[in-house]
């Protein structure tokens, strides 16, 4: 069976334009409910400017996911036999989506509730500043919500308790690393985009069609919201933006099988940490830079790649190209893994 690829730009496409037209109302409703970012120290914005991309990301995702769900519903794929290849194009990727679904169900819900309640708690963050503890706990619930769910990594060790920590780990290290990349306009989203790009090809490539129709939903989501904040911003993502996007980053390095019986390459494993290297490294870097001065690791300030490359003189819009550039550039090397 060769599975429609054109469901693939589907995805992208309904993802991308959910995102894109949904952004003006939540935009507006921002600025209603004083959900806006304030100019102060260390920005550079001279107006409130609302929070509203997690809000518009976030709709990208579920107005066509529930879309989907409708017409896999009335296609009926659970009918539809393997050998139905004939039967036309939707009907293929309904029974294939749908026996997907089937066999992963409860981790995917456990990767939906985790990405509603990563929604929530950084808009309460936007709203409210939360405290660093609290809004680690808040994560550290989430990422153990996901590992129960069963999505978890394992990197050949048969240990539950392994897999637990690591997973947990996982998810928590790339949510921080991209909230620490949300620093300059587009950065954080456009990063985003370019990973999920990345995993939805390799997913695809290798015949995983639901990790792949995800993962092309969630590139045209962020790429829906990159009009609105790059190279000018009229909104931004925000902590509610940028822990969803880290979050699904995260859990999309996860869900695939980069080693199987037909794919025999133990290196793949390590495709994800190359795949998101820029962000990984970015927030290495600063995390280290600080634990030698003595600075909380949590703390903001302006040695992140991003600014870096601007004090040397690059424009802010050619520097998030450029790191743009960079991470994709890292990640297709991922592909010879």
């Amino acid at each position: 069976m060769k599975f429609p690829y054109n469901v693939y730009l589907l995805a992208a496409t309904s993802g991308f334009a959910a995102a894109l037209l949904s952004l003006p109302f939540w935009r507006e409703w921002c600025r209603r409910t004083g959900l806006v970012d304030d100019p102060g120290r260390r920005k550079i914005h001279q107006t409130p400017t609302p929070l509203a991309g997690g809000l518009a990301v976030a709709t990208g995702l579920v107005i066509p996911a529930l879309l989907g769900a409708a017409l896999l519903r009335f296609l009926g794929p659970g009918q539809a036999p393997p050998a139905a290849a004939g039967a036309g194009h939707l009907k293929l990727a309904g029974y294939l989506l749908g026996y997907g679904l089937s066999k992963r169900a409860l981790q995917l819900g456990a990767i939906l509730a985790g990405a509603v309640l990563m929604l929530g708690l950084g808009l309460l963050d936007d709203k409210f500043e939360l405290r660093a503890r609290t809004k680690f706990a808040g994560q550290l619930l989430i990422a153990t919500l996901v590992a129960a769910g069963g999505a978890r990594i394992t990197l050949f060790v048969p240990n539950v308790w392994f897999s637990y920590a690591l997973t947990i780990f996982w998810i928590l290290t790339v949510i921080n690393a991209f909230n620490f990349m949300d620093n300059m306009n587009g950065l954080c989203a456009g990063l985003g985009a370019i990973g999920a790009w990345i995993f939805a090809v390799a997913a695809g490539i290798h015949g995983q069609y639901l990790v792949a129709s995800i993962a092309f939903l969630i590139f045209g989501a962020l790429a829906g919201f990159l009009p609105y904040n790059y190279p000018k911003a009229t909104a931004f993502l925000g902590d509610s933006g940028s822990h969803l996007a880290g979050y699904l980053l995260a859990v999309l390095a996860i869900l695939p099988h980069f080693y199987s019986a037909r794919n025999p390459r133990p290196l793949a494993v390590l495709a994800p940490l190359l795949v998101l290297a820029v962000p990984l490294g970015d927030m290495a870097w600063v995390v280290w830079w600080r634990w030698r001065r003595g600075k909380p690791f949590y703390e903001g300030d302006t040695n992140h790649l991003s600014h870096r490359l601007a004090a040397r003189g690059l424009s802010r819009a050619r520097t998030v190209a450029l790191i743009w550039l960079l991470a994709l550039a890292v990640g297709v090397c991922a592909w010879a893994l």
